[in-house]
């Protein structure tokens, strides 16, 4: 039952990498736009593109917390007392990335504006450098049994946490740009089409070069991993590299559609490749899945939640992102308070009677 359970936590933090990554990703474009006039078609972009989905996407964050500390609870008290620093920035970071996102829309004072909108995107940037140290401390062996705290430094400010965190950052920035291209292909944006297209070349090539450090890294600081994706987990691993090559061929074919999915697919594979490397531990060489899991009625009851959720949650999340596909769903938020606003009967005469509807993540 333990190894169901670490499964099910296993995909939750794929289905996070891709989902809320796509959203991270996008706002380190936004970071990395340019001034207010470069960086305004960009980040009109941006904004209508996650606009609709972008609060849900944390629903499998805390499914995340959930389930370690329900089914694995000495695990957890022992990340979070290890980790509590880059946990606790990456926690900040949602708020006020959140916040930013929300309030950028509401003011019109130009300093206002800018500050609320880099508030959004250096947090994009620092939460997954964040998870990403945290998945880097775990690997590395940085974080202790038995609910006991690790250094708090040291553990994510090591070779493997600094190289695993600028891996997460380039692999979000390559979601987010392989999907506003489609995003811009879909309303006929031909010159953001392009933009983010050779972004998305560029974001995928520094992910190459770090996912290359990160394995001669990783083989000095955390040789159970390495040991673990160069043998058990080695046909994941090169099922990921044959994705990310081929969705680079993809992109430089403009074959946006093709190119989406196989970087959601080359997404997962880093995440699923890095458990299937340490397992059965999930503390890698000293906490195995089934010496660490709760008893056997806690895991069960935890079960029937879960289905629950799949049941009752899942459905709504696929018509979430079905409807923003087809840009159906009203704009997020209050419209933008910096734009002009146009006289009633030139919106009438025009048919704006609502507003536009969004473009989709």
């Amino acid at each position: 039952m333990s190894t169901v359970v670490a499964v099910v936590l296993l995909a939750a933090v794929a289905a996070y990498a891709v989902f809320g990554g796509a959203d991270f990703g996008a706002g380190f474009w936004d970071l990395t736009a340019g001034g207010p006039e470069r960086g305004a078609a960009p980040r009109e972009l941006i904004e209508r593109s996650i606009g609709p989905v972008w609060e849900a996407n944390h629903v499998w964050l805390i499914f995340i917390l959930v389930v370690t500390w329900t089914a694995f609870p000495t695990v957890y008290q022992s990340i979070w007392l290890t980790l509590f620093v880059p946990l606790t920035l990456a926690a900040l970071g949602i708020v006020l990335r959140g916040a930013s996102f929300a309030f950028r829309k509401s003011v019109t004072a130009p300093w206002f504006r800018r500050a609320f909108g880099g508030g959004f995107a250096i947090a994009s940037v620092l939460v997954p450098f964040c998870f990403g140290a945290v998945a880097g401390g775990i690997a590395s062996g940085e974080v202790p049994s038995g609910g006991k705290a690790g250094d708090p430094v040291d553990s994510w400010l090591n070779p493997t946490s600094l190289v695993t965190g600028a891996l997460a950052v380039a692999v979000v920035a390559y979601l987010a740009a392989v999907y506003l291209v489609r995003e811009a292909r879909r309303g006929g944006e031909v010159a953001l089409e392009g933009y983010f297209r050779r972004r998305a070349i560029a974001a995928a090539v520094v992910a190459g070069v770090l996912s290359g450090a990160g394995l001669v890294v990783v083989r000095s600081q955390a040789r159970s991993v390495f040991d673990g994706l160069t043998s058990q987990a080695l046909p994941l691993v090169l099922a990921t590299v044959l994705c990310a090559t081929i969705a680079l061929v993809m992109l430089a074919l403009r074959a946006a559609r093709g190119a989406r999915i196989l970087a959601v697919l080359a997404t997962a594979g880093v995440v699923v490749s890095w458990g299937v490397a340490q397992w059965p531990y999930l503390l890698p060489g000293s906490v195995k899945v089934e010496d660490a899991a709760a008893p056997s009625g806690t895991l069960g009851a935890l079960l029937v939640a879960v289905v629950l959720a799949v049941v009752l949650v899942v459905p709504g999340f696929v018509l979430l992102f079905t409807l923003a596909e087809r840009r159906l769903l009203p704009e997020e938020g209050a419209p933008d308070a910096a734009d002009p606003v146009r006289p009633a009967s030139q919106s009438s005469a025009r048919g704006d009677v609502a507003p536009p509807p969004a473009r989709g993540s």
